[in-house]
């Protein structure tokens, strides 16, 4: 039997994750912080705004900046994310999205399926 190797990242991180509903909701409440950094980053390039700029607009320091564009950062709240949806001519806009069926299993047993 001939296995087929790939090197796609998202193939591999399944292969080894399984089916395990623990594991998929910790994945997918990392893959979210990575999308809320991204699109603040996203947002001030798209503007020409360094962090500094930013910062300077919102009353906050580049450090705050840096921390909310870090996809490792927990503290985002909605009040900062409106400040800079503000001085970036934006608004932010809320969606309730379901779960997918993986991760609302572990939520059948009476067990959060985030971990963090």
């Amino acid at each position: 039997m001939n296995k087929r190797r790939t090197s796609d990242g998202l193939a591999i991180l399944d292969s080894m994750t399984g089916k395990d509903p623990k594991m998929l909701a910790l994945i997918e409440a990392e893959a979210e912080k990575l999308r809320m950094a991204k699109a603040i980053y996203e947002l001030r390039t798209k503007a020409g705004l360094s962090q500094t700029d930013l910062a300077k607009r919102i009353g906050t320091t580049q450090s705050v900046i840096s921390r909310l564009e870090d996809a490792d950062y927990e503290g985002h709240s909605l009040e900062m994310l409106q400040r800079i949806a503000k001085a970036l001519n934006n608004r932010i806009e809320i969606r309730f999205v379901p779960l997918p069926a993986s991760i609302r299993q572990a939520g059948k047993h009476g067990k959060s399926p985030v971990l963090a």
